[in-house]
């Protein structure tokens, strides 16, 4: 059953990169009954990738063990390295995007069908070739500040970054809505950025807002914009 059928409110966290920082998001996640998203880069889980940003270890997370933690949510695709899809030739481009697919579906056990773009850079050339390669919905990073459905779910873009001021506005008109059409409130970011903003209490008591309100479907990105088409 499509959750458009019970609800006309859905909302959704997509968040990149498969870091360590993934841990503790995916707890509290779970104890705020929240569904996300991860869209990971298996070209860089083993060995796991590493660097420093504003003072805070970033780690990938290696392949290990990846079903488990993120088990009731949602494994995407991001590429297996992390390029500008833009700057490659077809052939590189269906290599970053099938061959993370491949993979990931291996560490999942599930088909992969949902996608976010690299530094969220797209054209018509890129899409085309994510069709081939079984992909059904892709995100971007350009904030909308709106919770109105997408035309192209190759082309998705967020209501906005969980750093953003005005996540806390938004998720009050969220609540506050009795449309008649369907409306969705996506967030997305990175785990990391929790630790290198000191943001995690912020972001609990965001989860502890959105979170437990009955006229509001809490899904995947495919649950949200394939299954509930």
């Amino acid at each position: 059953m499509s959750w458009t059928e019970k609800y006309r409110k859905a909302f959704v966290l997509s968040y990149d990169d498969g870091v360590r920082q993934d841990i503790r998001l995916v707890e509290m996640l779970n104890k705020y009954g929240l569904k996300c998203t991860f869209n990971l880069n298996s070209g860089l889980m083993d060995p796991p990738y590493k660097w420093e940003a504003d003072g805070v270890v970033i780690e990938r997370m290696p392949s290990r063990n990846l079903r488990e933690l993120y088990a009731g949510h949602e494994i995407a695709s991001h590429t297996l390295s992390h390029p500008d899809l833009t700057q490659l030739d077809d052939a590189e481009i269906y290599r970053e995007v099938s061959g993370d697919v491949s993979a990931l579906e291996k560490i999942s056990g599930h088909k992969i069908t949902g996608f976010a773009y690299p530094f969220g850079s797209t054209d018509t050339r890129v899409k085309a070739i994510l069709k081939t390669c079984g992909i059904t919905n892709a995100r971007g990073v350009r904030s909308t500040h709106s919770f109105e459905p997408p035309a192209d779910m190759l082309d998705i873009s967020p209501t906005c970054r969980h750093k953003e001021d005005e996540i806390f506005d938004l998720a009050d008109e969220f609540i506050g809505m009795n449309p008649e059409r369907p409306k969705i409130f996506l967030l997305w970011g990175h785990s990391y950025e929790f630790d290198m903003q000191r943001g995690w209490e912020r972001f609990e008591r965001f989860c502890n807002l959105i979170s437990g309100h009955d006229d509001i479907f809490y899904g995947t990105m495919s649950q949200i914009f394939i299954e509930g088409r």
